[in-house]
C-alpha cells in the first residue's frame, strides 16, 4: 500500500500530476470525485477534469463518507485517485451545501484518517494548500482554512509520499 498526498494551489497542475501517476502505475484506476456541482462555471471545471480521464477508468462520485468508499474500492492491484480532499471538506462543513442532516465533520475526518493506513493498493489524494495567503474574513472561511490545514497535516503524517505542485512542477516534501 502506498499513500501519496499531492498538494498545490488552484490550477497548479496537481490533478494532472495525480492522473499521470495513475496512468503510469500499471494498475486499474478508480477515480473518486468528491465535488458537487452547484453552478455552470463549476460544472465547466468538472467537465475539464472529466475529459482528461481515460474511458476505462471507473469514476465514483462520492461527496461524503469518503472513508467507507475507500474501504470498498481499495485492492492490492488498484490505484485510487481522490480529487479532492478540499471539496470534500468544504461540503462537509459548509452550512449551505447539500449534505446529510446527520453529517458530522469530525466523524468524517476521523473515519478517513483511521481508514487510510489499512488500505491496500495505491491511494493518490489531491488537496489544496490554502494556508499560504492571508487569514480570510468571515468565520466559515477561517474555519475552512484551519480545518484544511489540519487535515493536510494529518494526512501528510500518514502518507508515504507528499508532493507539492507549483506551475505543474512537483516538489517532493516527503518520501
Amino acid at each position: 500500500m502506498a499513500i501519496h498526498l499531492i498538494l498545490g494551489g488552484a490550477r497548479s497542475g496537481k490533478s494532472v500530476y495525480a492522473e499521470n501517476l495513475a496512468l503510469n502505475s500499471g494498475q486499474e484506476v478508480v477515480y473518486i470525485a468528491t465535488a458537487q456541482v452547484y453552478d455552470a462555471e463549476f460544472g465547466a471545471r468538472v467537465a475539464h477534469h472529466q475529459v482528461r480521464r481515460p474511458d476505462h477508468w471507473k469514476t465514483i462520485e462520492q461527496s461524503f463518507d469518503l472513508g467507507t468508499t475507500l474501504q470498498e474500492q481499495a485492492k492490492p492491484d488498484r490505484c485510487l485517485i481522490v480529487d479532492c480532499l478540499t471539496l470534500w471538506l468544504a461540503q462537509c462543513i459548509c452550512p449551505d451545501c447539500d449534505r446529510p442532516d446527520n453529517l458530522d465533520w469530525q466523524t468524517e475526518r476521523s473515519k478517513l484518517l483511521e481508514t487510510l493506513p489499512k488500505l491496500s493498493g495505491t491511494v493518490l489524494l489531491v488537496s489544496n494548500e490554502v494556508g499560504m495567503g492571508i487569514v480570510p474574513l468571515g468565520e466559515i472561511n477561517r474555519q475552512f482554512q484551519d480545518e484544511q490545514g489540519r487535515l493536510n497535516q494529518a494526512v501528510a503524517q500518514l502518507a508515504d509520499k507528499v508532493s507539492f505542485i507549483a506551475a505543474g512542477l512537483p516538489l517532493t516534501l516527503k518520501g
